[in-house]
């Protein structure tokens, strides 16, 4: 199977490493960084989700309309509008975008964050909500006939939405605590984890397939795993630009700090709530490099408040570092660089291309193999007439 690509894109020049520049709604920028990633051949961009971000929905409508092919993959935090109100407006976006809609769905692990927002649930009711949530969404999506609902969280009558996906959307779904692979296991189309090493990523990968099985599922959901690909042209190369972005990060390099930045959301001196980037801090303190070029001295830089998790090396590195994830199950690749428009072009330059052309030979051979197993018995079979 294919692997996936997914980027993710913002409205305005920013990251850890570099200070926000422009207006918070850029058009020119997103229309252009929305662009390079369809250039570079992803599949999908992300579009993010913080209380005080510009709106999500209406992000991917305008790189819609400015791109060709390119998914749109949307954080949704579930609670803030109906599941109706919300079925609809996706569904709306995919019949004008041509069937490229997606939804990644953030139940929340920060009761701060999800406060400025209005909502004051614990995060066992958020993970309730969640799941009812979801369910009504499919319904929504897919009912042709009126139907009532009346849950612990939802109630309503005689609902049917006039507009349905131009094609299937797919749910994507992000967690790494007991009660995420709960629910991401009963819905997800593809479940999200953060870059862990290897055998933690494997882990959580039979925990998700465990609770998709309790769940009474027959089918697999897929994973997703989320990277920061730092690249050179040699490995000392691609190191020295890894420290120098750490040092940015950490202000050690004269640069500004922007770790304070990241943890400000959080509120001073408090440790993550989420399980998420509680597993990224403990696979820090274990040790900075994993496998064969994972580096966590970025999550641990920045309180593992994201994707922080780096693979540094030359193209032919990362993409082997790749290609290990996709032999323990992985099937979808989210990556994001420190520079963030640059990397996206240096990705589909010198790294994609790697990583999918090996895959593509890996398929070709194991075709080949199943045709060549299948001789023998063709034989025998004729020679039976």
């Amino acid at each position: 199977m294919p692997v996936e690509f997914i980027g993710m894109i913002g409205t305005r020049s920013a990251s850890e490493i570099h200070a926000p520049e422009g207006p918070v709604v850029d058009p020119a920028y997103t229309r252009r960084f929305a662009q390079a990633h369809e250039d570079a051949g992803f599949d999908r961009v992300l579009i993010g989700y913080g209380s005080g971000w510009p709106e999500g929905t209406q992000v991917a409508a305008y790189a819609a309309a400015h791109t060709e092919r390119l998914g749109l993959l949307i954080a949704h935090r579930p609670g803030f509008v109906a599941p109706t109100l919300a079925a609809r407006t996706f569904a709306t976006l995919d019949q004008f975008s041509g069937g490229r809609v997606a939804v990644h769905t953030i139940t929340g692990g920060h009761d701060l964050e999800q406060r400025r927002d209005g909502d004051y649930l614990t995060k066992d009711d958020r993970y309730a909500r969640t799941d009812e949530y979801l369910g009504i969404l499919r319904q929504a999506w897919t009912n042709d006939q009126p139907f009532d609902h009346e849950g612990q969280f939802y109630r309503f009558a005689d609902y049917q939405a006039e507009v349905k996906p131009l094609t299937p959307i797919r749910l994507y779904f992000g967690g790494s605590s007991a009660a995420a692979y709960r629910v991401g296991g009963r819905h997800a189309d593809t479940f999200a984890l953060w870059g862990e090493p290897l055998a933690e990523t494997a882990e959580q990968i039979a925990s998700v397939r465990a609770a998709a099985a309790a769940a009474g599922r027959t089918d697999l959901p897929g994973i997703s795993v989320s990277f920061r690909p730092i690249l050179g042209p040699t490995e000392d190369l691609a190191w020295e630009r890894a420290h120098r972005i750490l040092d940015t990060i950490t202000g050690t390099g004269g640069g500004a700090n922007r770790a304070s930045t990241r943890r400000a959301w959080r509120g001073p001196g408090t440790e993550p709530q989420n399980t998420g980037s509680q597993r990224l801090l403990a696979a820090a303190a274990k040790g900075e490099l994993h496998d064969r070029a994972l580096w966590t001295a970025p999550a641990a830089a920045t309180g593992a408040a994201g994707n922080s998790t780096a693979l540094v090396g030359t193209p032919e590195t990362v993409a082997q570092a790749l290609l290990d994830y996709v032999d323990i199950g992985v099937t979808t690749l989210l990556i994001r660089g420190y520079d963030p428009l640059d990397d996206a072009i240096d990705y589909g330059r010198y790294l994609l291309p790697l990583v999918r052309a090996e895959v593509a030979r890996r398929e070709q051979a194991a075709t080949t193999e199943r045709a060549q197993a299948q001789l023998p018995v063709i034989a025998g079979a004729r020679a039976a007439r």
